[in-house]
């Protein structure tokens, strides 16, 4: 199977008011995307289209365009920086999903699921490598910095991930340590390249960097309560899915925490087993501690310090669109 890439763009996400402000810089996105998906190797080409075009919202690239737009920046290299930073979240979700062993995202295969293992990962990597190629045509050393920092600490917090899999005695420090490197940390990399790029002030600068910071943050948290509450087939995966894997996200560990003795103990074995087996069990007891509830509570937190840091920037659209995106982080139901 071989993709015509260079014919085909990749599937752009339903347009919405946080896109329309970035409209032309968005279509330039999809086009540069299309260009640097190119490879003599077709499979190269098959599965990273394949994945592109699976859908999301693509905040993060988003996120470098409105950035830089927000502080007038007049180039083009905004461009290439918001491609490479979705190159690099694309590679992150092909490494997943061989780490998770995950044969659905988004409703769709995933691409190990579809190719196996090893092209998915060799994928990944050219991915990563074209990526750090577009680094270099942008031009900045500061950028390069804060985008090879980035990856280091994504890394970090995949292996953090990893080895607290099946361990119910981490702490929330431990958990938010966890989705800052593994989510947050992609998020705040975009929004403070972006600034970097249009010449912020200290001020702006740092403001942009913490504003991703805790949308990434939001985010997870809203998509950790979403797999014990959302609806499976708007979120592509089914509700359970970190339970059965294993993975001990805030809400479990806020019920082991405000539950009986009992109800620990029982959300304790469920994390080392894994499986969904006493899913209505545990659901049962998330609900009766109200660790939905203070998911959701700490993900509205995380939004409100996001929509804080953006008083550093002038009032424009693309100000606006960006506090929409975080109160979006809160709202969305997949």
């Amino acid at each position: 199977m071989t993709a015509n890439v260079s014919q085909t763009p990749p599937a752009s996400p339903t347009p919405s008011p946080l896109h329309a402000v970035v409209a032309d810089d968005f279509d330039a996105v999809n086009r540069t995307i299309v260009a640097q998906l190119n490879s003599k190797v077709p499979l190269v080409e098959t599965i990273g289209q394949y994945i592109i075009e699976s859908g999301g919202k693509r905040l993060r690239p988003l996120l470098v365009l409105l950035a830089a737009r927000s502080l007038g920046y007049q180039g083009d290299k905004h461009i290439t920086l918001a491609t490479l930073i979705e190159f690099m979240h694309t590679s992150t979700l092909l490494h997943d999903d061989v780490v998770d062993e995950s044969h659905m995202r988004r409703g769709k295969k995933t691409a190990n699921d579809a190719w196996g293992n090893a092209p998915s990962v060799l994928v990944g990597d050219f991915l990563y490598s074209r990526s750090f190629q577009m680094m270099v045509d942008v031009g900045s050393m500061r950028i390069m910095a804060i985008l090879s920092g980035a990856t280091c600490v994504i890394a970090e917090g995949e292996v953090l991930q990893l080895t607290n899999i099946g361990n119910p005695s981490i702490s929330e420090a431990d958990y938010f340590e966890t989705i800052q490197g593994k989510t947050a940390m992609l998020f705040e990399a975009a929004s403070h390249s972006g600034a970097v790029l249009a010449d912020a002030t200290p001020e702006q600068e740092r403001a942009l960097q913490y504003y991703g910071r805790y949308l990434g943050l939001a985010f997870q948290l809203i998509d950790d309560l979403l797999d014990y509450q959302g609806d499976a087939e708007a979120m592509g995966k089914n509700v359970g899915d970190d339970l059965a894997e294993g993975k001990p996200t805030l809400p479990l560990i806020h019920a082991m925490e405000r539950g009986t003795p009992e109800q620990a103990k029982l959300i304790r074995q469920v994390i080392r087993k894994g499986g969904l087996e006493q899913l209505d069990d545990v659901l049962e007891i998330i609900n009766a501690t109200g660790a939905l509830e203070y998911t959701r509570a700490r993900a509205v937190e995380m939004a409100d310090k996001a929509l804080a840091e953006l008083d550093a920037l002038p009032p424009s659209p693309y100000r606006d669109s960006m506090a929409n995106i975080a109160r979006l982080a809160v709202d969305r139901k997949a």
